[in-house]
C-alpha cells in the first residue's frame, strides 16, 4: 500500500468497535445532500391505529371494520 491512510490514530489504542463507530460517524457526514433532504419513510401501521378525522371517529375506532 503506497497510499497515505485517510484516518490515523495519533494517541491511544482504540478498539476495533471504537474505530468502526468513528468511521460510521465520519461517513455519515459525507452523505449526498439529495438523499438527506428526504424525510423519513412513514410506516402505515402507526396511521392505522389513529382514529379517522371524522366526528364520531373515537367511537368508530374501537369497532371492527
Amino acid at each position: 500500500m503506497d497510499e497515505e491512510p485517510l484516518v490515523s490514530v495519533v494517541r491511544g489504542t482504540p478498539t476495533p468497535e471504537e474505530l468502526a463507530a468513528l468511521l460510521c460517524a465520519l461517513a455519515s457526514r459525507f452523505v449526498p445532500e439529495d438523499s438527506r433532504s428526504r424525510g423519513p419513510a412513514l410506516a402505515s401501521w402507526p396511521r392505522s391505529a389513529r382514529p379517522a378525522a371524522v366526528r364520531p371517529s373515537w367511537r368508530a375506532s374501537g369497532q371492527p371494520r
